[in-house]
């Protein structure tokens, strides 16, 4: 497809106007991204207690730490086998297995979810950016576009005079 150029009418070469530039945003003053949000400025105790919390919530939420806590369950099974008793085996499996070994478990799945919403958040946020930004264009070309028709419109009127 050959493309065009387009020619300058020569009866608007002589009016003044000069459109106004389009700004390009890479943030809009208006949308703010999640990031922005979560983001917020800790100091001392709780700024410490963020970032514990952050490092154990990331240790224990790996399949590493399933597999270790498995072991572990694995050796508390002999002396609940020889203990033959039904309370026992209802702790165990209440305690050891469901909270030990599931934790971790259910926290990785939780972070795979996590990941998958945080990307589409983000695909959102570019989207709507891109979105608010070309709103933005496109009004100030409406602009632009009233500003030269009234420039032409005075013209005329001084023509017909």
């Amino acid at each position: 497809m050959k493309k065009t150029r387009h020619l300058t009418n020569p009866k608007l070469t002589n009016l003044r106007f000069k459109p106004e530039p389009i700004r390009k945003f890479k943030k809009h003053p208006h949308v703010t991204h999640p990031n922005d949000i979560i983001s917020k400025d800790r100091k001392g105790i709780a700024r410490f207690n963020f970032w514990l919390a952050v490092k154990i919530t990331n240790g224990v939420g790996t399949m590493w730490c399933a597999y270790a806590f498995l072991i572990l369950d694995l050796l508390m099974l002999p002396p609940v086998i020889q203990a033959n008793n039904i309370i026992i085996w209802v702790t165990y499996i209440a305690q050891t297995v469901l909270q030990l070994v599931l934790l971790p478990i259910i926290m990785v799945g939780q972070n795979v979810i996590q990941a998958q919403n945080e990307a589409k958040a983000d695909t959102d946020h570019k989207t709507l950016t891109y979105l608010s930004t070309l709103q933005d264009e496109q009004m100030q070309e409406l602009k632009n576009q009233t500003k030269m028709l009234r420039e032409l419109q005075e013209l005329l009127s001084k023509k017909q005079s």
